[in-house]
């Protein structure tokens, strides 16, 4: 099956507090987004990516994938005004590329979720073709309350509750079908538009070390992470 990955680093990072967009910050020695767009070449050696990246940003994005190798491989798109719209811009290109995608696996992850193991992009894949979609999930190791009106709370069984990763993965013609709706504010990820769409969606095991970097701190823990 024809493999697609739409990296989404259309964000300009503004809780980072820096200058640039955090896909773009140094780590170690290389830009965060460096180390995602390595991990998928590295998966699969026919895998393509579409790389979103925000207005203003193209030129540093293409200066940085040029560094990698497989570079050909990497395509470029301009991000949205939501996340839902940075995914459908990425989709668009796979449209043209692989027409109804039934043939097709996509990924799509955050570009700032730079300690993606090879392994995970391979396990979703496998389950997304099997399945037709696999998500991520973490346990949550922390309590949980739920907060009502007035003030009130209550617990909250954390057995139950899961902590959403990426690269959700699903295969094409579910996917590409489920954006061809309008934009809802419910839709916070990939999994939410393909459940309205009237999807089931998959769970599959994630990895705690798979982190988002949106703050400093996360930035310094990704350093320590990579190290190891």
């Amino acid at each position: 099956m024809k493999k697609f990955a739409v990296i989404v680093a259309g964000g300009m990072g503004t809780r980072m507090g820096a200058a640039v967009p955090k896909q773009f910050l140094p780590l170690h020695e290389h830009a965060v987004l460096w180390y995602t767009l390595e991990a998928f070449l590295q998966a699969y050696a026919d895998l393509q990516i579409v790389l979103v990246v925000p207005e203003g940003h193209q030129e540093t994005a293409m200066e940085l994938v040029a560094t990698l190798a497989g570079a050909e491989r990497v395509m470029q798109v301009s991000g949205g005004d939501t996340r839902f719209h940075s995914v459908r811009n990425g989709l668009e290109w796979i449209r043209k590329a692989a027409g109804d995608g039934t043939d097709s696996i996509i990924f799509v992850h955050d570009g700032v979720r730079c300690l993606v193991s090879e392994d995970l992009i391979r396990r979703c894949y496998e389950q997304a073709a099997r399945l037709g979609s696999a998500v991520p999930v973490v346990d949550c190791r922390d309590s949980v309350r739920l907060v009502e009106e007035e003030g009130r709370s209550k617990p909250i069984d954390r057995s139950r509750i899961k902590l959403v990763q990426t690269p959700q993965t699903f295969r094409g013609d579910i996917l590409l079908g489920a954006y061809t709706m309008d934009h809802q504010e419910a839709f916070t990820d990939e999994a939410t538009v393909v459940e309205v769409a009237g999807h089931m969606v998959h769970l599959i095991e994630g990895e705690a070390k798979n982190i988002k970097i949106t703050t400093p701190d996360d930035l310094a823990l990704a350093g320590v992470l990579l190290e190891g």
